[in-house]
């Protein structure tokens, strides 16, 4: 890992400068092609899916797993890695069954922690050290200056996205949860999809996330200590941000949807998010949604998880709002 990254330092540095050259212009003049919609939600709680399936949908587009890992330079290299470089991906992702590949829809969090901005995400890289920058999971305690930095450094992102898809984009992180507020006074167009899931699945689902991340990912060997203590504290974060911030939000731009119904009838939950944030005509992309439920959605196994009585009763305590708020007694 540690030579990997050394020698592409100055391929990304040399790309970078090639985009700048060729785009330049063209990104000082970039607009969004139609208001965004932010998909949000903790961690394994389906955001992934739902993201998947909305992109399915060709009026609309995503950022993509190059484009996030490459956001200095996307616009002049993504054509030769998508096409020659496929092999450097797994087939699956390594938490879960889901496909992956450079031309998949991914987090843009990704994208503004290879910026150089601050992410919770850098703790993949050393997962033994203290977590970093977790007041960025809901800005608390970050400066309004360091916060516009990263508000404009976002848009900026967005922008070149938009400018090689020319398609409004649906965009998905779950460590947006907690700056709602934020993002709809910098996006006042912008709509929010929120998801939930059973914490009882939560719970395991992103402790197993974090291990197969920082297996694959990080730069030292990990112990996983107090990785269960880090989960805990990222919703309660997450949520107290959320639910703080939500009532700035107009609520006609925000829908909320579980991850249970999600899985039991998809096309029928996409209608309700089509018709409840006036995103255009469904009956064209059902269909599509249709196929995929026919072909793929039958066959695809999510993982199963058991919860020792002592922790099941450890999350209770600790995600009691969760829990109420959207009604997993």
């Amino acid at each position: 890992m540690a030579i990997g990254i050394t020698l592409a330092g100055p391929v990304n540095t040399t790309l970078h400068f090639a985009q700048r050259l060729i785009f330049g212009r063209t990104l000082a003049s970039a607009e969004m092609h139609g208001p965004p919609v932010f998909i949000v939600g903790h961690w394994r709680s389906g955001t992934t899916m739902l993201h998947e399936l909305m992109v399915r949908d060709e009026r609309l587009s995503s950022p993509s797993t190059y484009q996030c890992f490459a956001p200095h330079h996307f616009l002049v290299s993504e054509w030769f890695f998508r096409r020659f470089c496929g092999w450097l991906l797994p087939g699956k992702r390594p938490m879960d069954n889901m496909a992956a590949g450079w031309d998949r829809p991914q987090e843009d969090e990704f994208a503004l922690m290879n910026l150089g901005l601050p992410s919770p995400y850098r703790r993949i890289a050393f997962p033994n050290q203290p977590p970093v920058d977790l007041d960025y999971l809901d800005f608390r305690n970050v400066s309004g200056e360091e916060i516009d930095r990263w508000l404009k450094s976002l848009r900026k992102f967005l922008l070149g996205v938009s400018t090689s898809t020319r398609r409004p984009l649906i965009i998905k992180s779950p460590t947006h949860t907690g700056r709602i507020g934020w993002l709809a006074r910098e996006f006042p167009d912008a709509k929010f999809i929120h998801i939930s899931r059973d914490p009882r699945e939560l719970f395991p689902s992103t402790c197993r996330l974090w291990r197969g991340l920082d297996e694959v990912q990080a730069l030292q060997k990990p112990h996983g200590e107090g990785l269960e203590d880090y989960v805990i504290e990222c919703l309660q974060r997450m949520y107290t941000a959320f639910h703080r911030q939500r009532g700035e939000v107009d609520p006609s731009r925000v829908v909320d949807i579980r991850y249970e119904d999600l899985v039991r009838d998809p096309v029928a939950i996409l209608r309700g998010i089509y018709e409840t944030l006036r995103l255009g005509d469904f009956e064209s992309v059902e269909p599509i949604l249709q196929d995929w439920v026919e072909s793929e959605h039958r066959t695809y196994q999510p993982n199963r998880h058991q919860l020792p009585p002592d922790k099941d009763a450890m999350i209770r305590e600790a995600w009691r709002d969760y829990f109420e708020t959207y009604h997993y007694g």
